[in-house]
C-alpha cells in the first residue's frame, strides 16, 4: 500500500468529487461513495491491498 501522496493533482480531484455529491440527499451522497469505492477497488484488483486501505482508513477513524 502507498502511504505517500500518490496524486497528480489532488486538488482537481477533490473538487470533482465535491461536485459529483452537489445536489445529492445524505443516502445519495452514501451510494455514490460506496459505487465509486467499489469501482477504484476494482481499478486496483489486489485483494491484499485493499486490505490493507481498509485497515488504514480504519486506524485512522476518529473513536
Amino acid at each position: 500500500m502507498k502511504s505517500s501522496l500518490n496524486f497528480q493533482d489532488a486538488d482537481t480531484f477533490y473538487e470533482g468529487l465535491l461536485d459529483a455529491h452537489q445536489g445529492l440527499s445524505r443516502e445519495e451522497s452514501e451510494l455514490l461513495n460506496a459505487r465509486l469505492i467499489l469501482i477504484l477497488a476494482n481499478q486496483l484488483g489486489d485483494t491484499v491491498v485493499l486490505q490493507a486501505c481498509i485497515d488504514a482508513a480504519r486506524a485512522s477513524a476518529p473513536a
